[in-house]
């Protein structure tokens, strides 16, 4: 069984204080005022046996803070275990789908991480369409936070899964995941948009395990469709893999959830490929 973490954060700077507060009650293990290591990142994922994991970019100055491209594709570059998506803030950028080729074709970065909430914008705007429209020229995926956060200065209007309906229907092409998987208010939504879309996908990060069924009681059979993400370092990497291993649900569904769907989106035949 290959396990891919399809949501992993690293810090360059400082994130704001209400950051780094919320992570040292979850995981006190790291120091969050200095750049983290890949071997730390590595060493947790070899604890929960966890194969390949994407890691974030980050373009939110109000909300969390900057993560470079540059400094997230360096980092990826110490191990092939370790799959670099790009941010791109469509209300910092003058160019953001020029920014994308950049990330993509000069930084090797694999997929796209955009958070309306966080970047203010709705995702079905159409002054950001350049970048769903690169997307799919370069045959990358791109994952959007939806769902409630408890950050500092996040909008919530904008994270309804609800808009990317439209994406979904103007670029069926696009593979869409959705992190945290419509969190709070909007399940319903997101599990909807999930069965009426082939190209969406709901992602799992920051939902505890075992209320996963009750989120979604047909999840057994929307394993095609869904994605293990751990949200780390805001997790116990370990236990949370442990729990979901341990869902009632089949053996099947839980390959599927923990890495196979992942590789299909990542364009992995086997994990060899990488």
């Amino acid at each position: 069984m290959v396990t891919i973490d399809f949501h992993m954060h690293i810090y360059e700077e400082p994130w704001h204080s209400w950051v780094i507060e919320f992570l040292e009650k979850i995981n006190p293990s790291l120091d969050y005022t200095k750049p983290v290591k890949p071997e730390y990142l590595l060493r947790d994922m070899d604890e929960a046996g966890i194969e390949y994991g994407v890691v974030f970019a980050e373009s939110t100055p109000q909300v969390t803070g900057i993560v470079s491209n540059e400094f997230v594709s360096n980092f990826c570059s110490k191990s092939d275990r370790l799959i670099p998506f790009a941010s791109v803030n469509p209300n910092l950028s003058p160019d953001p789908a020029g920014d994308l080729e950049y990330c993509v074709k000069e930084l090797g970065m694999r997929g796209l991480k955009l958070l309306p909430s966080y970047m203010y914008f709705y995702p079905n705007e159409k002054r950001v369409y350049s970048l769903y429209e690169k997307a799919v020229e370069l045959k990358i995926p791109v994952i959007f936070h939806t769902g409630t956060s408890v950050f500092k200065n996040v909008r919530q209007k904008y994270a309804d899964p609800l808009y990317l309906d439209d994406v979904a229907v103007d670029f069926p092409e696009l593979k869409i995941i959705m992190a945290h998987s419509g969190r709070g208010w909007w399940y319903d939504t997101a599990s909807m948009l999930a069965r009426i879309h082939e190209n969406v996908y709901l992602e799992i990060s920051g939902l505890p395990p075992k209320k996963l069924l009750d989120y979604f009681p047909n999840l057994d059979n929307l394993s095609d469709k869904v994605i293990f993400g751990s949200d780390w370092p805001g997790c116990r990497l370990e236990k949370l893999v442990e729990d979901i291993k341990n869902l009632s649900i089949s053996e099947e569904a839980i390959r599927k959830i923990l890495g196979e769907n992942a590789a299909k989106i990542l364009g992995l035949k086997n994990t060899k490929d990488f």
